[in-house]
């Protein structure tokens, strides 16, 4: 059993990270400058891998080789030093971006499709760095025994997300978008795509929570999906963020700029069945509040603004 007294969560600045402070203050969270510390690391303790580069659909088309360069580098840094070291146990967060595109898989996304094809072309780089902690986490377990496991959410969102306008996810971009309109009084929201698209989004406080189970309930070399299976299109994540902010402008869909894929729903079963409750996850509507009510209170100084 792992200690939570002993367990270091890398990229404990980020939003999960940022999460699991709240729920784990005992953890430790080295910075990006103290990632040398790792290689020091006590026999004994159990890390939670969270860092990352990370950004939408237009830095991972933008900055793809510098996305694969940066993640690969800081996943075979980290997992080589916690073998090194003895490490009880890592646990390494990927993405459902890992998952090959159509038509080489069946939705939804089960974990036994991971490899089956290349990831869609988007954000290759991004993908396939993340794909590979999947493949040396597998390495290391059956060379050297390490208890090295995965878990691959889907769209996250919480407070101290990165609210950059060119860099940020979906959800972070449009809650800057609106909450400026409307402070700007302007008459019109512009909006990457056409709204169309399906996502799977799970609150950041969710993970956070799904992770320390999985530290304390399962311990297998295959990835597991944690994330929440409801979908929902971007158009319905808009009004719902416009509701929540007390915006009624127009909205404006650029369907000049990229989409992404349509939909991804994955199947979270083997977690459901390993004891986790849908009834656990944060409703949308919620979680959204909560983290646009911690963006009005924090603005204009959160992360990608200030």
């Amino acid at each position: 059993m792992i200690n939570r007294k002993e367990i270091i969560v890398t990229g404990g600045s980020g939003m999960v990270g940022s999460a699991f402070k709240c729920i784990l203050p005992e953890a430790e969270y080295p910075n990006r400058e103290e990632f040398h510390n790792l290689l020091f690391n006590p026999r004994g303790k159990g890390i939670i891998h969270l860092a990352a580069k990370v950004g939408g659909v237009k830095a991972n088309t933008e900055e793809v080789a510098q996305f694969y360069y940066e993640n690969s580098n800081i996943n075979q840094k980290i997992l080589h030093a916690a073998h090194q070291r003895g490490t009880n146990k890592v646990l390494s967060l990927l993405s459902t971006c890992v998952y090959p595109d159509a038509p080489y898989i069946n939705y939804p996304l089960t974990e036994d499709q991971l490899h089956l094809g290349p990831p869609h072309h988007s954000n290759f780089g991004y993908a396939y760095a993340k794909r590979m902690v999947d493949v040396m986490s597998r390495a290391y377990r059956q060379q050297y025994g390490c208890n090295f496991i995965t878990a691959i959410p889907n769209n996250l969102y919480g407070e101290n997300d990165n609210f950059d306008l060119e860099n940020s996810h979906v959800i972070p971009a449009l809650i800057r978008k609106v909450w400026e309109a409307k402070v700007n009084k302007e008459p019109s929201v512009f909006c990457w795509g056409d709204g169309s698209p399906l996502r799977e989004f799970t609150y950041s406080e969710d993970i956070a929570r799904i992770l320390l189970f999985l530290m304390e309930n399962y311990n297998e070399p295959d990835p597991i999906n944690i994330g929440n299976t409801d979908e929902c299109s971007i158009k319905e994540v808009v009004e719902i963020i416009c509701d929540i902010l007390g915006y009624d402008g127009e909205l404006e869909w650029q369907t000049d700029q990229p989409s992404g894929q349509h939909r991804k729903p994955s199947s979270n079963q083997k977690l459901l069945d390993l004891g986790w409750r849908k009834e656990n996850y944060t409703p949308l509507k919620e979680g959204l509040k909560k983290t646009c009510e911690w963006f009005i209170i924090n603005y204009p100084n959160v992360r990608g603004i200030s």
